[in-house]
């Protein structure tokens, strides 16, 4: 019997037919692709945090909890004693739990599309149904759809995304608000990209019971360390603890994560500089005649003509962004742009200034 027979014997057919979720190539380009903060620490902090990192026991598993991580978590996040705090290696750990956790036989996952990849990959991985419901052609929440959907569906999980990627806008509260009351689902409000947010819901776990909030550093300038967290009651949480695996966050992490919440206030300033780029990224797109769709992420959406070739035209000056045409029907002749440090976007403008002379 051939390997090729062997791997389709032995393999879900549903498995075969997915591709691995690709990740550019970026070495020695300005990396404007993967809503990455762009700044390094200080030199003390780093000296200090170097210093940290030579005491931790790599001998050792690390703590099954951590947490040092946890209450530094709950004061710069503010978060009560009355919720728990589950901690993933990044929010794809946590999803892929949440779906674990829901996966009985039938159970569907419902989210608005296009919107984060991983929920629907993930679905497929765990075998549950994936319903996606598009948005309207400006990105708002098409609540026909999206509550007929719960009606036919009855989904096990939602999941709504505040600030949405790629399109980066918040979508209504009455929205939001219908869907959560209109379901009996477990709904993960998903604020991925809440440092460059108006908006938090924290709050709302307190007014819904079948709530969780799930959250990340990874924008927040901490991406190598692949830490997510889920807020929420412990009734939820105490189950999704269950199928987490122990120890999955290493002593590395550990010690690092509580360390640069330690020093918070230096993540946050280099996010309202972020904040402040974007704005200038957005309207210096729009002069060089792209639908610039409004963001509250560390991200721009825009559309223009020919974003295939401009793409390749920015990889051939070493600058890395997103193509999207192609992904979703509404996603056609759209490129989403990284918010990069100034040196960096003055760059990215600079090569499109002369791609589009």
């Amino acid at each position: 019997m051939s390997i090729d027979t062997l791997v389709a014997n032995r393999i879900r057919p549903e498995i075969r037919a997915l591709q691995a979720y690709p990740v550019g190539k970026a070495a020695g380009m300005i990396k404007l692709d993967a809503m990455e903060n762009p700044f390094q620490w200080p030199e003390e902090m780093v000296a200090e945090w170097q210093a940290l990192l030579a005491g931790c026991a790599l001998n050792r598993y690390p703590h099954p909890v951590a947490p040092e991580v946890v209450a530094g978590l709950r004061d710069v996040m503010s978060v009560s004693d009355e919720y728990e705090v589950l901690l993933g290696n990044g929010s794809d750990e946590i999803i892929q739990l949440l779906t674990m956790a829901v996966a009985k036989p039938g159970a569907t996952v419902m989210a608005p599309e296009p919107g984060f990849v991983m929920y629907k990959m993930i679905s497929t991985f765990v075998g549950t149904e994936f319903v996606g419901v598009p948005l309207n052609a400006d990105f708002s929440l098409n609540m026909d759809a999206m509550l007929a959907a719960i009606a036919e569906t009855s989904p096990a999980l939602i999941y709504l995304a505040q600030p949405n990627n790629p399109t980066g806008n918040l979508w209504a509260e009455e929205d939001l608000t219908a869907i959560i009351e209109a379901s009996s689902a477990l709904v993960v409000l998903d604020e991925a990209y809440l440092p460059f947010s108006s908006r938090n819901h924290l709050s709302w776990l307190d007014r819904y019971d079948n709530v969780v909030v799930m959250r990340t550093l990874s924008k927040v300038g901490l991406a190598g360390l692949r830490l997510g967290m889920l807020f929420g009651r412990r009734e939820w949480l105490s189950e999704v603890d269950k199928i987490r695996m122990p120890y999955n966050i290493n002593v590395l992490t550990q010690a690092s994560a509580a360390f640069a919440l330690k020093h918070y206030d230096v993540l946050e300033s280099q996010c309202q500089v972020l904040c402040r780029e974007r704005t200038r990224l957005a309207a210096a797109l729009a002069e060089l005649g792209y639908e610039v769709f409004p963001s509250e992420a560390n991200f721009i959406l825009a559309r223009g003509n020919q974003v295939r070739q401009t793409f390749e035209q920015l990889k051939e000056k070493n600058i890395l962004i997103k193509c999207l045409d192609g992904a979703h029907p509404l996603l056609s002749e759209c490129l989403r742009f990284t918010v990069g440090s100034p040196e960096e976007n003055t760059a990215l403008l600079s090569a499109l200034t002369e791609i589009h002379a």
